[in-house]
């Protein structure tokens, strides 16, 4: 029998409280507006937030957040600031049109220094904007980032079902808390004032049953919130009084919530000796 292998050593940011990954198993759930409304959501709570993006080969949220310039590394001053978020991607580096052609270990390479080259300064909520998928990117950041929880983001149809399953059991597998589960895009209003599960509905809250985690709630689709984020002005920050802000801001209170609760158990846990 092999003997047992060390547990990666984790990342120390010390002026960071809190680090949430926003993930998916499958791309085309809105992650990345879950992620980027969710840190301006949290921020409007009063509380100091960073966003990272972890997606190296697509990444989203300088058009998100209106950061429509490359910048030289070696001579800008990262991380920047924004709508009162600390930011930090990959576009912010590279041309749009550029393919990032990278293996595993530059993704690493990379992610790690983001994390540990880049003065987030005091922060109480660093949120991870996740690659969909459950390649290196997330084993990089889930083994060595001090993670405090993951937020798994599904749509409510089967088939996104299917993905966010196998993302929830890697944050197990690594052992990262998962703080629950949001089910995006969930239903729409119409002018009617009708309620339209355009993609069925109530499929999150049942995978966070059988999963055993909280549900974190729904989130509404709304053609203003793709129309936002390609203006790079989020939907929380354009319309803080719409029902989706709403929505968002909720998503917010509950996530801190988790989050604490997360970490107290963490903390209460006993000193083994071995």
């Amino acid at each position: 029998m092999p003997p047992p292998q060390a547990e990666p050593q984790k990342i120390a940011m010390p002026g960071v409280k809190n680090v949430v990954a926003v993930a998916s198993g499958k791309g085309g759930v809105g992650k990345s507006t879950v992620a980027t409304n969710l840190a301006l959501a949290l921020h409007m709570h009063g509380r100091r937030v960073g966003l990272l993006d972890a997606d190296i080969y697509g990444p989203s949220i300088p058009i998100m957040m209106g950061v429509n310039e490359v910048f030289d590394p070696n001579t800008t001053q990262f991380p920047l600031d924004r709508h009162g978020i600390k930011l930090m991607s990959m576009g912010f580096c590279v041309k749009p049109e550029t393919a990032m052609i990278w293996r595993g270990p530059m993704v690493h390479k990379y992610l790690t220094a983001f994390l540990t080259q880049i003065n987030w300064g005091e922060l109480d909520y660093l949120v991870i904007d996740l690659p969909p998928g459950t390649g290196d990117a997330q084993l990089t950041l889930t083994q060595t980032a001090p993670l405090s929880g993951a937020v798994i983001v599904t749509t409510p149809q089967d088939v996104s079902l299917i993905d966010a399953r196998k993302g929830l059991e890697m944050f197990r597998q690594v052992r990262v808390p998962v703080l629950g589960i949001v089910e995006n895009m969930s239903y729409f209003l119409g002018a009617d004032g009708k309620r339209y599960e355009i993609f069925r509905h109530g499929g999150g809250k049942k995978l966070a049953q059988e999963a055993g985690v909280p549900f974190l709630g729904e989130i509404p689709i709304d053609p203003l919130v793709a129309e936002c984020g390609d203006s790079g002005d989020p939907i929380v920050h354009r319309h803080p009084d719409s029902a989706i802000a709403k929505s968002y801001l909720d998503l917010a209170g509950i996530v801190a919530e988790q989050v604490r609760r997360s970490t107290d158990s963490t903390a209460e846990l006993p000193t083994l000796k071995l």
